[in-house]
């Protein structure tokens, strides 16, 4: 048999067998999340309409510092850095895997020489061999192709987590941005209060030393500035912590900075975000579609494990020359092949495989209730976030009424004791009441707006990926 024949019969053979072989197992279906038939959120805020995930939604806050340190995290934080190096990683398997479903073909070469010493046999020999060998698994079950479809999977996995990392990265420095500017501001208020009671305390200091009051105001009074002294080195240190945090989550040395001057109308009035449909939210978020893909795979490592039940066949074949003779090596008659089957069975093994297949039904059912719970806490984060901001809006309202409230009261408080018709305990109770609205209203204010990053996030929002290419070469 000629060497091409013998090679052509063996591709037809392996190319026939390739595309003749069963899947063994189900095809993975998507199952249905838990959603109860619910055709839309229960405390949307007024725009029903679809979400918009390809929008930078960071933008909206109108800060060009925010936007800059979203880049920059994009682009240097090295969790992300991490997660694009798995992706590289799982596609190596990927491809590891896959390539069984390929022959193998290995070539060697061999040159050899013997001497003989024997008196009546002193002769030195001389032997050349150069010879190609081939080797494959016909996949009659979709073994090899359960395991490539399982790899394929996995792949998807890692990208999607590369995904949720980079989610979570930006949704973390909005956050600890938001946090640094909230801290900024309540400084702020604590400089201004300081302010206040200082000079509450000068005039009574001198309404003391001209005996119009009791040393017990005086003692109130001081002891009032020296609580209020005491807030700013842990706002301070909130601050600093919050900056070496952002420093950290942008690749950067963590450092801190003096506190920046806020402005007065920092506040946006943000439009409600429109959450789109219960449905689609498995569709965006990346976190859901990576348990998706881990379903998928855990799907095609049944067939897999029902696969190895069955016979394997592998077929072998080999082709080259020999001589003695370097020169002769390339005649007809030095050529030497071979082609053979190989079929192997399990005939006792302790029920071992079966086990094996009942082990991965059994993760596969595993992975059935991880999505479904998976997808009612995601439900249940865009439903908390959605009624948190509808209670903190109504929240702060309040809070603002309370504010005018309670700069009232402290003036009234104030001029009547400067005309004697009041204690002093009266005008602390009301300037300790003022400033401490004033506080919880930034922290309201700041609730709010981190409120805005988390409904992003649980919606499933575009995170930035056309910002920097670099993290796209994973993917692409």
């Amino acid at each position: 048999m000629k060497p091409r024949t013998l090679l052509t019969l063996l591709l037809v053979f392996l190319l026939g067998a390739s595309y003749g072989c069963a899947k063994m197992g189900p095809d993975f279906a998507p199952p249905r999340a838990p959603d109860g038939g619910i055709n839309t959120y229960q405390h949307i805020d007024g725009n029903k309409g679809p979400y918009d995930k390809k929008g930078r939604w960071w933008e909206t806050f109108g800060d060009p510092k925010l936007n800059s340190l979203v880049e920059k995290a994009i682009a240097e934080n090295y969790n992300i850095k991490k997660a694009a190096a798995k992706v590289l990683e799982v596609r190596a398997l990927f491809t590891q895997t896959e390539s069984s479903l390929y022959p193998s073909l290995d070539a060697s070469g061999k040159a050899a020489r013997r001497q003989v010493a024997a008196p009546a046999l002193n002769r030195r020999y001389e032997t050349y061999d150069l010879s190609l060998a081939a080797s494959y698994e016909v996949d009659l079950w979709g073994r090899l192709q359960r395991a490539t479809e399982a790899a394929r999977a996995d792949l998807l996995q890692a990208e999607e987590n590369r995904l949720t990392v980079v989610q979570s990265i930006v949704a973390e420095v909005a956050s600890a941005y938001l946090n640094v500017e909230a801290l900024e501001r309540r400084l702020e208020v604590a400089k201004r209060s300081i302010e206040a009671f200082r000079s509450s305390l000068e005039l009574v200091e001198y309404r003391y030393e001209r005996g119009l009051v009791s040393v017990l105001d005086l003692r109130q009074a001081r002891r009032s500035l020296a609580q209020n002294l005491a807030v700013v080195p842990q706002l301070r240190l909130e601050l600093g912590k919050q900056q070496q945090k952002l420093s950290i989550l942008t690749g950067s040395y963590p450092k801190t900075e003096k506190a920046r001057k806020q402005p007065d109308n920092y506040f946006p009035n943000l439009k409600p975000v429109p959450a789109g449909l219960p449905s689609e939210l498995l569709l965006r978020r990346p976190d859901l579609r990576a348990t998706l893909a881990s379903l998928k795979a855990l799907n095609a490592r049944v067939g897999q494990a029902m696969a190895e039940r069955f016979p394997k066949i592998t077929l072998t074949g080999g082709f080259g020359y020999t001589s003695n003779a370097l020169g002769d090596l390339f005649r007809p008659d030095s050529q030497i092949y071979n082609l053979s089957g190989g079929l192997m069975q399990s005939l006792f093994d302790a029920g071992a495989l079966e086990a094996r297949q009942k082990a991965a039904e059994a993760r596969y059912e595993e992975g059935l209730a991880d999505f479904a719970q998976k997808s009612l806490n995601a439900f249940s984060e865009v439903e908390g976030a959605l009624l948190t901001r509808k209670e903190l809006l109504e929240k702060r309202e309040l809070t603002r009424q309370s504010l005018a409230e309670a700069r009232a009261t402290r003036d009234v408080a104030w001029k009547r004791y400067q005309h004697g018709l009041t204690d002093y305990l009266q005008v602390l109770d009301a300037q300790k009441t003022y400033f401490q609205v004033e506080d919880n209203l930034v922290l309201t204010e700041q609730a709010i707006l981190t409120n805005r990053v988390t409904l992003h996030k649980v919606l499933g929002g575009d995170w930035g990926s056309d910002l920097n290419p670099n993290i796209q070469k994973a993917a692409d």
